[in-house]
């Protein structure tokens, strides 16, 4: 656990900041999300789990999806600086964890899309 937080904390540090978030491109970019979450007034946990509210959220915290054990027992909430250390690599963030994602590493791209996360609730 220790060593999770130690990395989620590393990875962190790299957030986005540099970049002028686009919340259109970030819905632009969710494209590649939106085969496993969805978003909006209706959404509903699926093969993923739902993404309204993301932010600030505690990691395995949607009541209508079966987490990993990972997920459930990492005490990750998900900040901004979070989500992007997972976006980029979630195994680095949450060893263990079901997602299986090949990563964004374009940091223009996960700002972008953050911007679009932040604005679903």
């Amino acid at each position: 656990m220790l060593k999770q937080v130690f990395v989620v904390l590393l990875l962190a540090a790299a957030v986005p900041s540099a970049y002028s978030a686009d919340v259109e491109a970030g819905k632009r970019v969710f494209q590649k999300c939106a085969s496993c979450h969805k978003v909006g007034p209706n959404a509903r946990s699926g093969f993923g789990p739902q993404l309204n509210g993301i932010v600030g959220r505690r990691a395995g915290s949607a009541p209508d999806y079966a987490y990993s054990k990972a997920i459930k027992n990492s005490g990750v909430v998900w900040t901004e600086e979070n989500l992007a250390a997972f976006v980029r690599d979630t195994d680095d963030v949450v060893p263990g964890n079901k997602m299986r994602f090949w990563g964004i590493s374009n940091e223009k791209q996960i700002a972008d899309l953050l911007a679009y996360l932040s604005t679903l609730r």
